[in-house]
């Protein structure tokens, strides 16, 4: 896959994933124009998020049983209708069937880095990967910065109508500039590609990565949901607008992404994976200054986006070489550990920070990072199963990896290199 194919990947990725972020910082607003009461604001977000997790149990799976590249495409047109809805709704139910509509389609994050894995070499698998989900951090965290200056020329409603248009232009342009995949005709129709999702459940590699995918997004989420708090709050007392800024600061550990796929393709995830939720839990005793330093809370929002970007490349690169043939159903049910930590995170924090300040909220996120490393640690030590997991060496260098699998048809995939 040449740069130009990843980079517009990550942009897919990137205005995907703003949609379901970009309510956040203009809530005030938009629950004043929509006629919500501020109490029950935090909807206009959920609404999004209860699409999105709707969409990667019922939508992801399609990837596994039609063409990606056109799937992609109807998505992110449909996203885009959504985004249309929203921006041009005037009672809020009619916003709220906008939002749930872009969120549930909002999943083709996970289709796009599903294409990209499968139409990567495997030697190239975990660079790809990692570029392509470096887009969805830049998404994430510039959606804050971004939407709150559009917010504040325009009203909240051009911030939709931008992302529409975002949408319909990267349709067209997916479907014009990216190949079909080559693949064989998947024998399992798409019943029977979301029934087997359950299967994926009993399997140690996919509980193992998704448990410490639960903590290590419970951990990113309670500083993202509860940064603003603190900062409003005195000594510092930002604006809306300057909270936003330490966005910019998350988007250099986006860099991470890439560089954890190369690592990945050399065959360290696992030793990735522990040095990077070690990271992570040091990186909130930077974070906990920020009543103090702000420079320090620059440094440790820094190295926490660093360290999650490198154990999310890493287990989207094991999981993905573990099942090459159904890559999209395993993103997507992947996705939802990363859903749920997530929720939890953003729910947890402020109650936490009511109750103990912030410096509760950096314990809460040290001890779901240190709650990921344990799952981590202890996988490590259990006793290896009957066959190892191991990608499709297709002639280049191919990285062991920290487990063992069969594939599909049950047959052993020997990997004499695991340590």
């Amino acid at each position: 896959m040449n740069v130009w194919r990843r980079l517009l990947l990550a942009v897919v990725c990137g205005v995907a994933v703003a949609s379901l972020y970009a309510a956040q910082p203009v809530l005030e607003p938009m629950g004043r124009d929509l006629g919500v009461s501020a109490e029950l604001a935090g909807w206009i977000v959920a609404t999004g998020q209860f699409g999105y997790l709707a969409g990667l149990l019922l939508l992801v799976p399609l990837g596994d049983v039609v063409d990606r590249r056109r799937l992609i495409a109807v998505h992110l047109a449909i996203t885009a209708g959504g985004m249309i809805l929203t921006a041009s709704a005037s009672a809020a139910w009619v916003a709220f069937v906008g939002l749930v509509t872009a969120g549930a389609f909002a999943v083709v994050v996970q289709t796009t880095v599903a294409y990209a894995a499968s139409v990567s070499l495997p030697a190239e698998r975990g660079r790809n990967i990692g570029v392509v989900t470096s887009g969805v951090v830049v998404g994430i965290l510039g959606a804050r910065v971004v939407t709150g200056t559009l917010a504040e020329v325009w009203g909240w409603r051009s911030v939709y109508a931008v992302l529409a248009v975002l949408s319909l232009g990267l349709a067209a342009l997916v479907f014009a500039a990216l190949p079909s995949e080559e693949r064989p005709n998947s024998p399992a129709g798409y019943r029977q590609v979301v029934v087997s999702l359950g299967g994926l459940f009993g399997q140690r590699i996919f509980l193992t990565r998704g448990l410490i995918a639960f903590f290590l997004f419970a951990s990113f989420g309670t500083l993202w949901s509860g940064l603003s708090l603190p900062l409003a709050d005195t000594p510092w007392q930002l604006n809306e607008s300057q909270i936003g800024l330490f966005g910019i600061a998350g988007l250099a550990g986006a860099l991470g992404a890439a560089r954890a796929g190369r690592w990945a393709d050399a065959g360290r995830a696992a030793p990735v994976t522990g040095l990077a939720l070690t990271l992570l839990i040091l990186s909130w005793a930077a974070i906990a200054q920020l009543p103090w330093s702000l420079w320090l809370l620059i440094v440790g929002i820094v190295v926490l986006d660093f360290a999650v970007q490198a154990v999310h490349v890493s287990n989207q690169h094991l999981l993905t070489a573990a099942h090459p043939d159904r890559v999209s159903s395993v993103i997507g049910s992947y996705m939802v550990f990363y859903s749920l930590g997530s929720a939890l995170g953003a729910a947890a924090t402020t109650a936490i920070f009511t109750a103990h300040g912030w410096a509760g909220s950096s314990l809460l996120g040290a001890g779901f990072a240190a709650c990921a490393l344990a799952v981590w640690a202890a996988n490590r030590r259990l006793p290896r199963d009957s066959a190892n997991l191991q990608s499709e060496k297709a002639g280049t260098h191919q990285a062991p990896e920290e487990t063992q699998g069969t594939d599909q048809a049950g047959q052993v995939m020997d990997n004499p290199k695991v340590p």
